[in-house]
């Protein structure tokens, strides 16, 4: 093992890290930090960001989706996005038009690359949705699209590339 990677903590062999202060942090559920964007019908909360652990390179939270509730056509810039459905029905739009569709639901992960438009819906009429989101920044970057959804978008299952 090298030196940079001893109990001591040190990051070089000049500067001594305290690691009590900066190594791994525990963000209770019940103490997440609602005082981020807000879209109606959602309920977004903070737990892992700069000013709550010292995360540079991601942002982390949850959002619980009133039942029926949808937002608008958006994207997030260059982030990336990634979405785990907890608990309910998640519906996605994307596409120039969201012209594309796919649900996931608990235990499922979406993958919103850059610059992708889409819309996220809570397909369930009478249940909430609720989920953890991932996102490659820290700042809350989303670019509103004035976008008419098709009638009935296109149905797209959800599979990865490696598993057609």
């Amino acid at each position: 093992m090298s030196d940079d990677h001893q109990h001591g903590g040190t990051v070089d062999h000049d500067h001594l890290i305290d690691w009590r202060e900066h190594g791994v942090k525990i963000i209770p559920g019940d103490s997440l930090d609602p005082n981020t964007a807000q879209t109606p019908g959602m309920n977004r909360a903070a737990a892992i960001n700069r000013a709550r652990a010292g995360a540079e390179k991601i942002w982390a939270g949850t959002v619980i989706i009133d039942a029926n509730a949808k937002t608008g056509a958006h994207h997030h810039g260059d982030l990336e996005s990634i979405i785990y459905v907890v608990k309910g029905r998640a519906r996605m739009r994307w596409g120039d038009k969201l012209e594309y569709v796919a649900e996931a639901g608990p235990g499922d992960f979406i993958f919103v690359p850059p610059y992708v438009p889409h819309q996220e819906i809570n397909a369930s009429r009478d249940e909430v949705l609720q989920c953890v989101v991932v996102r490659s920044g820290q700042e809350p970057i989303v670019v509103n699209l004035d976008i008419e959804p098709v009638e009935k978008p296109e149905g797209v299952l959800w599979k990865d590339p490696i598993h057609k």
